[in-house]
């Protein structure tokens, strides 16, 4: 626990007064369950696995079966309890408070033994007036339900209908009723989640003390007047008053890089709605404006407001400023039935290019401000500019957008709700204004927030009956949707951010589902709004299988883990693919039969009779799925920006589910439990490279887009070689005239029959050869070298085992790692184990004999640790023989 005296930095003369002391009740609290049994010291922020993780009580949660076997926790009720002095002369303040950032989620508060409120939503911070109770020694205790209890309860009280759905399908070994509490609704469990529904204090709690006034919240508000032609910041502040009196004083604003000083007078009155000022930037200052990644600069400057109230109160706070516009353009399309759907940032149409993000962890207290860094900057080294932060997991702490911010990262922001139906009496629907204005208030200062969006997929639940409703009975539910999504968080958005579109739900038709009362006729329509597709059985080489959409912000294949990752959390007898463990920790429906389905379709299966090989070489082959999946389907959303073929097309966005893991398990993602990459992480730091080439056959013709995210157009020249599978040297090489690739655009730059590719290549067949293809500009590489299988790996003809070597060498922080192949390498795999780091490159067709990659470490390591981790995998590998060459010696 600390004592933080907000001391003015400037500004503040003999005699005046300071805003009052804040106490941080942080750090080390009483845990105990519901009958006594268990007592145990806790740390707050936290939750109480962690708490009893930490004392040894029990096991690593997610260590195999631990999401069923620790269950008792969550239906436990407990309670965390402390004992603090008041460390300043509480005779000196008129008004003390106590504040809690965040409390998970159900809980009494009892403050000397007097009961002085309750919580019952996660995603608000809730305060409780003290002055009165508050002693010099105190004591406080948070007695928690258990949340799966509470849920339970209020589905039983809401006797009038059902509101599905009831429970989650039984693969996910998950609790009931998670749509009646305003907690994350995958701690309840997910198609990708464990069910670890904790409890505890899980952000910041304080006691602050004050004279005259305190200041509840401040936020502001940066938008373009394109009357006026400036800038503008709007700023508004909220504060609590000791007395009835009003109170006077002025505000000063100050940004000195643009030359802005501006004083306002004021008077607040009790009881009054929040006050708002608008700053104006004088037109004769260069603004520069925020960016996203790969489009420009995230230029900020640091603002301070400093309040100097009536008596000597003065309160300063300071925060950065970045000024961006966002539009979401939904206009007619030449050619095209529907409406457009896409994203002008400062006035320019931007691809979003990006996947979609879920809780890190289970425990939000194990979410440091190290694993953000890591994550979020993971997501910019594979080239993109997008995330969404989806609707079923939490509004994420500060740090994750102030990171987004700095990195550029656009955000879809959805609000927290998730493939369900919820209630809509009085009590919810409060909980859930408050928890809407609290988080728009919180979080519209950010640039990279660039949409609200109502819920996740639950329009079209609706709209199909996902949760099979009597037909007579819908009705009453399509009400509830329009009470909850509009009339009420719309509202609140409406009221609070008038800067940033908002959208009932993802996916939606956008406009035309406002025209149709909110619940589209077909909200999966490819002719607007956004959609979300996924097809696990057909093969999904074939690209005429995905919807040529406005914008697609889901869609995605299973992987599993890396066997480094999932070992930490397994034992010996759960190293196989149809082993007890395997099949507990799928939570999709028949996933791991869809992954080798879809493999097999294009590759043969491990032959290994090594079982611990075989599993090795079955998580290799889903993540070579994986990734060829993805980058073909985003290839294709990639190209389909600038044509409209039958009505279809102007995609501009594609959004992959999903980038992160919430534990070690199989699922969509592209990054672990943990943030080692898998393969297709490295494939989307080439498929959304900034210039790109793409290739694809329609009708037994092969055709090579050139897909361009700058800002100028290029004239580039492409290459095309086509290999035999036995040799390093191409058959035949094809080097196009000049053509220019326009800013933002798709343009076709090649086009060839097949048969005519092949006979100008004399001894190639599809079976024998494969085609690479890449982009020069002034006889420099100007793009990632793309590949185009011209048949089913499995029935390549002169496809040999390749003997791979590896130098190791070290170059300051960086490591070398200079390959040498005697044969073409499909989906070359380096790893290197537990040890933290990523690759510049990975998981690639090596068609040179020689080839350096660089290692990044993210933690200090040395070159005989990389050596010893070391192992080398391609895909010739899975079917006989030796795997690997370290430094010229056979391991």
């Amino acid at each position: 626990m600390r004592l933080h005296l907000l001391l003015l930095l400037a500004l503040c003369g003999p005699g005046c007064a300071v805003a009052g002391p804040s106490f941080s009740l942080r750090g080390s609290w009483r845990v105990s369950n519901g009958n006594g049994s268990l007592v145990l010291p806790g740390t707050v922020p936290g939750c109480v696995h962690s708490a009893l993780h930490r004392r040894g009580l029990i096991q690593d949660p997610y260590y195999r079966f631990n999401d069923v076997n620790y269950r008792w926790i969550s239906l436990d009720n407990w309670t965390y309890s402390t004992e603090y002095k008041i460390p300043f002369n509480l005779s000196e303040w008129q008004k003390v408070k106590l504040i809690f950032d965040g409390v998970d989620t159900v809980a009494e508060v009892v403050f000397n033994n007097v009961t002085i409120g309750k919580t019952g939503n996660m995603f608000t911070a809730c305060s409780f007036d003290i002055t009165s109770v508050v002693k010099d020694v105190n004591s406080l205790k948070l007695q928690f339900q258990s949340a799966v209890q509470y849920a339970e309860l209020q589905s039983k009280d809401h006797t009038s209908y059902p509101v599905p759905p009831k429970c989650p399908p039984k693969e996910q070994n998950g609790e009931c009723h998670v749509n009646f509490i305003r907690k994350s609704q995958c701690s309840f469990s997910w198609d990708w989640a464990p069910a670890f529904p904790s409890q505890g204090i899980w952000k910041d709690v304080r006691i602050e003390a004050y004279n005259i006034s305190h200041l509840n919240y401040l936020t502001f508000l940066p938008f373009y007047d394109n009357t006026s032609g400036v800038w503008n910041i709007e700023i508004e502040a909220s504060f609590d008053f000791v007395s009835s009196k009003p109170v006077g004083g002025q505000v000063t604003v100050a940004i000195p890089t643009l030359k802005t000083q501006q004083t306002f007078k004021i008077e607040l009155h009790p009881g009054q709605m929040p006050f708002k000022l608008l700053v104006k930037i004088s037109k004769e200052v260069a603004v520069e404006t925020w960016w996203p990644h790969g489009h420009g600069n995230q230029t900020g400057y640091n603002m301070t407001i400093l309040f100097v109230l009536d008596g000597g109160l003065n309160i300063e706070k300071s925060a950065k400023v970045y000024f961006r516009t966002v539009q979401l353009i939904e206009e007619p399309i030449k050619g095209s039935p529907g409406l457009s759907f896409y994203f002008k940032i400062n006035g320019l149409p931007i691809f979003l290019k990006g996947s979609n993000w879920i809780p890190a962890d289970s425990f939000q207290d194990k979410v440091t401000s190290e694993v953000l860094q890591l994550l979020l900057q993971s997501v910019v080294d594979a080239n993109m500019n997008t995330l969404r932060v989806w609707g079923g997991g939490i509004y994420e702490q500060d740090e994750f957008y102030d990171l987004c911010d700095k990195l550029g990262i656009m955000v879809w922001q959805d609000f927290m709700f998730a493939s369900a139906l919820y209630p809509t009496d009085e009590g919810f629907m409060e909980s859930v204004r408050t928890e809407a204005a609290y988080q728009i208030r919180r979080l519209k200062p950010h640039p990279s927030i660039i949409i609200w969006s109502g819920n996740n997929e639950n329009e079209v639940a609706l709209r199909v009956n996902l949760f099979h409703i009597e037909p007579h009975n819908l009705k009453t539910y399509f009400n509830d949707y329009v009470t909850l999504y509009v009339k009420n968080i719309r509202e609140v958005v409406l009221s609070e951010d008038g800067s940033r579109p908002f959208i009932a739900s993802s996916p939606t038709n956008g406009v035309k589902t406002m025209e149709e009362g909110w619940i589209a006729e077909d909200p999966e329509s490819i002719r607007y709004g956004d959609v979300h597709f996924y097809d696990y059985l057909n093969d999904c080489w074939n690209w005429s299988i995905f919807p040529k959409a406005r914008l697609v912000s889901e869609y995605g294949y299973q992987s599993w883990p890396s066997f480094s990752t999932l070992k930490k959390v397994s034992s010996k007898e759960d190293w196989s693919y149809s082993s007890h463990f395997s099949l507990h920790r799928q939570h999709h429906a028949d996933g791991n039969n869809e992954m080798l389905q879809q493999a097999q379709l294009h590759f043969k299966l491990p032959q290994s009779t090594d079982p611990l090989r075989r599993f090795k070489d079955t998580i290799y082959l889903t993540q070579v799925m994986q990734a060829q999946c993805v980058k073909t389907e985003t290839e294709f959303y990639m190209r389909s920006r600038s044509e409209i073929v039958d009505g279809d097309g102007h995609t501009m966005g594609a959004l992959y589910w999903q980038l992160n893991d919430i534990w070690q398990a199989p699922s969509w993602s592209s990054l672990e439990y943990g943030g080692k990459w898998k393969m297709l992480h490295y494939f989307a730091q080439r498929f959304f490279a900034p210039l790109l080439p793409v290739g694809f056959e329609d009708g037994n013709v092969f055709y090579v887009y050139g897909v361009s995210d700058l800002h100028r157009d290029y004239t580039t020249r492409l290459t095309v070689r086509l290999y035999t599978w036995g040799s390093l040297t191409p058959l035949c090489t094809l080097v196009t005239p000049s053509a220019v690739i326009k800013a933002g655009q798709a343009v076709v730059l090649y086009k060839e029959p097949v048969p005519a590719m092949l006979n100008r290549c004399k001894t190639c067949t599809r079976k024998t050869c494969v085609v690479s293809f890449s982009l020069l500009t002034n006889n420099e590489l100007f793009s990632p070298t793309n590949y185009h299988f011209l048949s089913s790996l499995k029935d390549a003809k002169g496809l040999a085992k390749a003997k791979i070597t590896v130098n190791i060498s070290q170059k300051g922080n960086i490591f070398v790692f200079a390959l040498k192949t005697s044969a073409i390498a499909p989906f070359v795999w380096l790893d290197v184990g537990s040890i933290p780091g990523r690759f510049s490159d990975n998981g690639f067709l090596m068609i040179e004999p020689m080839r350096s990659v660089l290692f990044y470490p993210w933690k200090a390591t040395s070159k005989s640790e990389l050596q010893q981790a070391f192992s080398v995998t391609s895909l010739t590998d899975l079917y006989e023989g030796t795997r690997f060459y370290l430094s010229g010696r056979q391991h």
